[in-house]
């Protein structure tokens, strides 16, 4: 096994880690942000208030996304057990 081969497979797999967590990160990023700025605009000072909404919108996320997901997680798996012969070399 070469060093280009086991590059590239690292770099095939933070691509997927990166692609696959991105949407569940954005969104918990952005329900973050907009609880920020209404508590910025109204003056309330509750360190909780953000937990409740984020919480609940990834698990959204989480239930549209988890299929896809899974996709890209289980395909990537698929195509390094099944390249294993040119691994073991």
């Amino acid at each position: 096994m070469s060093v280009d081969l086991v590059t590239e497979m690292c770099s095939q797999a933070l691509y997927i880690v990166i692609k696959t967590a991105a949407p569940v990160l954005l969104v918990s990023l952005v329900i973050g942000l907009l609880i920020s700025i209404f508590q910025t605009v109204t003056s309330i000072q509750e360190q909780t208030l953000t937990s409740v909404p984020k919480i609940i919108s990834v698990f959204l996320t989480l239930m549209l996304l988890g299929e896809w997901m899974l996709n890209n997680m289980s395909g990537f798996m698929t195509e390094l057990w099944s390249d294993f012969s040119v691994y073991i070399r």
